[in-house]
């Protein structure tokens, strides 16, 4: 049997298969696993454990999400896809489970499993808005879809690459508006997040949609009760249970590994009774590699496993391995190209570990954290499922030599600080010629944000990193301050080396408060709305750490906060005033003043009506450790983004445990502020909404008053109740949604 890296690793990347055989994406090129590895994987991909005892089953892929798939795939493409799933979907893991049959009765059986299948329906109609075809190209080449799937030429003919997942099958595939739809959420319906989220936009997916699609199919199979019927016993029969969790029904297992013969089954070369993977001879070496006695892997396995099967090596290096191949090197483009690769190609991940913050790295795997805005292609979202451990696996495998870079003390301190901010300026290393500072534009290239460095760095990897640039990115245009270990700035702070690294470091730690270097153009801190409505992203004292103003035009104005989900304040007049001294683009406050609104969670799914509400945790000088970080998480929300009309309107999208809900507001009369959500339910339930805290009286049935505002809710029932220990009271809603899409509007008058 081959051994090592030129064994089945070579076969997999250099033979130039045709890959109708399973394509794992990571698996092609130069990649860092072993035979044992590369088996090891693809058991874990095509899902080995799911019908054989001994298999492990950590990090398994997830199959697709059947439950309502009658309303997002046509029944015609089903139909073939199960009567060939190789030859309908080239490259697909899902194996023939009727390869055994004659063609007569695969005919029949994959027809009634489609009728089946298609009988799966989710209730409502998703809307759905016109996609641009054109723009659809440009997205799909632009942000980093090429990583996995083939780039296309000027005629939609996909290019001829090793290792990609084809997207021909696609058209035809869906019913009117589901392929959008998936695109918006992939992560619902593929949850181990082999497809992942890649932060669209609903006219982004509506666009990629069009490109990807030539023949819109309308509607499913025709449904026809006995054949539903006989397809429900045919997905039991042939076991579709074991991968598919649609009903309950228990799934037949296969033969244990310690009991297998490795010669025969899914295994051998040409299946019949088993089902058939379309292996080629380089998988199935390697499977039998891997499965035949157990392998021990370290950390530094996993994390090369886990980057492998993500294909996180399609964009970024890390050691030896991964990284832009030139046959996609031009896809990857920059808003800012004079910062050369750095501004287009994704950052390598040797010793990202001890690169980044813990905190940080799990901002930018599972918050979508970003900090190079420049840079067209998208970091993906991989799902909790997919990403669970890996921030601690990098923790545990990265380290570096420590390096002390010490905060100065009461006496140094304002030699420290004047010296980090001269070395900053134009009259030092004139950083901020390439960089931008605290929100603020640099006056030539716009490189990341510096005052994120304290944030986001661990400080010996900044040392090291500063002390040589070109040896962390080759070939970056950042110039060495420090060659062989001496300062091209002799005069600061006695051309120590150390300390003026400590002295960058220290005024990076400054954050918001920092002082702007010499030859940084300032900005004008009023934001003024026009004729269109304006939005404005940053922290704030009236909607917190990811607050949200949306002011229209005619003086009407209100911020949302991001982190919690609540509406937060309103307000009548100038819109907002920009603290360009803040992190990224800066804090704001409203220009009036404003009445503020309660930032706790706004939509609960209660266990008991009479349950009080969860306030959010408040940090102080007294108590300056946060008691409940993930308050907002722990209690069912998560912000999701937003998208605008054509004034410039946001609509904002959140959950609510299960409960997709969208927002938008208007302004009626110039002084009612009008809140319309839109409810997705999976199944019928009820949420509470709390719309008003403090001082509030009820008018009449649908109308509550504060001495500031008037709300009025319709017909909508209410539950007004004290909170608290100063008399105020809460307006509780309990909103009964049905199963599909659900509304509800609700007005917020200003009586001053």
């Amino acid at each position: 049997m081959m051994k090592g890296l030129l064994g089945v690793t070579a076969y997999l990347a250099m033979s130039g298969v045709s890959w109708a055989a399973p394509v794992v994406t990571g698996l092609h090129g130069k990649h860092p696993l072993s035979e044992a590895q590369t088996g090891h994987l693809l058991a874990k991909e095509l899902r080995c454990a799911a019908c054989h005892e001994g298999a492990s089953a950590e990090g398994m892929k997830t199959a697709p999400d059947l439950k309502t798939v009658g309303s997002r795939l046509s029944g015609s493409y089903l139909e073939k896809y199960i009567a060939d799933p190789h030859g309908t979907h080239p490259g697909t893991t899902m194996p023939d489970v009727l390869a055994g049959l004659s063609a007569e009765e695969k005919k029949r059986v994959s027809a009634s499993i489609s009728h089946y299948l298609s009988s799966l329906k989710a209730d409502g109609l998703t809307e759905s808005v016109a996609g641009d075809s054109a723009k659809g190209r440009a997205t799909y080449h632009e942000i980093g879809c090429i990583a996995c799937h083939s780039p296309r030429d000027e005629a939609g003919k996909e290019m001829s690459l090793n290792g990609v997942i084809s997207l021909t099958h696609v058209s035809g595939k869906y019913q009117a508006g589901a392929l959008a739809n998936f695109l918006m959420n992939p992560l619902k319906v593929r949850t181990s997040g082999r497809m992942p989220d890649m932060n669209l936009s609903q006219k982004e997916a509506a666009d990629l949609a069009a490109f990807l699609e030539t023949d819109v199919v309308e509607g499913g199979s025709i449904q026809i009760a006995d054949r539903v019927s006989e397809g429900r016993k045919n997905f039991q029969k042939f076991n579709c249970h074991a991968c598919h969790e649609v009903e309950d029904a228990q799934s037949e297992m296969g033969p244990a590994l310690a009991a297998m013969n490795f010669a025969k089954g899914c295994l051998s070369e040409k299946p019949e009774s088993t089902p058939n993977f379309d292996l080629d001879e380089g998988q199935r070496t390697a499977l039998r590699f891997a499965l035949e006695k157990p392998v021990k892997f370290f950390p530094a396995d996993e994390v090369k496993m886990r980057l492998t099967q993500l294909n996180c090596l399609a964009c970024h290096e890390r050691d030896d391995f991964g990284g832009v191949s030139l046959e996609r090197d031009a896809f990857f483009g920059s808003t800012e190209e004079a910062l050369g690769n750095e501004s287009r190609i994704p950052p390598p991940l040797t010793l990202i570990g001890a690169k980044l913050r813990p905190g940080w790295l799990r901002k930018v795997l599972y918050d979508r954290e970003r900090v190079r805005p420049y840079m067209t292609t998208r970091m993906p979202h991989y799902g909790d499922e997919a990403l669970a451990g890996l921030p601690e696996l990098f923790r545990e495998v990265d380290e570096i030599a420590e390096v002390i870079l010490a905060e100065p003390t009461r006496e140094t301190r304002p030699m420290v600080s004047n010296g980090g901010h001269l070395l900053l300026g134009d009259k030092g290393l004139n950083c901020i010629a390439c960089h931008n500072y605290n929100g603020k534009e640099s006056p030539g290239m716009k490189g990341l944000d510096l005052t994120t460095s304290f944030q986001r760095l661990e400080p010996s990897w900044f040392y090291r990193f500063m002390m040589n640039p070109g040896a962390h990115r080759p070939g970056i245009i950042m110039p060495n301050y420090w060659p062989g270990g001496k300062a091209v700035q002799p005069d600061i702070l006695g051309g120590d080396p150390h300390a003026q690294l400590e002295a960058l470091w220290y005024q990076f730690s400054l954050g918001r408060s920092a002082r702007d270097p010499s030859g940084l153009r300032s900005e004008s801190s009023k934001l003024i709305v026009t004729d269109k409505v304006r939005t404005y992203r940053g922290r704030s004292r009236v909607a917190g750490y990811r607050g949200i103003a949306v002011g229209f035009p005619g003086g009407m104005n209100y911020a949302f906060n991001a982190q919690n989900g609540a509406l937060s304040a309103i307000w009548k007049g100038e819109f907002v005033s920009a603290n360009w001294r803040s992190q990224g683009a800066g804090d704001f406050n409203p220009a009036e003043r404003s009445i503020q609104l309660a930032q706790d969670v706004g939509f609960l799914q209660l266990e008991n009506k009479d349950d009080p509400w969860p306030l959010r945790p408040l940090t102080n000088k007294e108590a300056p450790v946060n008691p409940d970080p993930l308050y907002p998480k722990n209690r069912g929300y998560a912000f999701k983004g937003y998208f605008f009309d054509g004034n410039g309107n946001p609509t904002l999208m959140y959950r609510c445990q299960e409960i997709a809900i969208e927002e938008k507001s208007v302004v009626v009369e110039n002084k009612i502020l009008r809140r319309t959500f839109r409810f997705d339910s999976p199944e019928k339930t009820t949420v509470y909404f709390r719309a008003l805290t403090g001082k509030i009286e009820a008018s009449s049935g649908s109308l509550f008053s504060t001495p500031d505002l008037n709300v009025s809710v319709g017909d909508a029932k209410t539950t007004l109740r004290g909170f608290g220990d100063q008399g105020e009271k809460e307006l509780l809603i309990p909103l009964t949604l049905s199963k599909g899409i659900s509304t509800f509007t609700i007005d917020y008058e200003l009586l001053r």
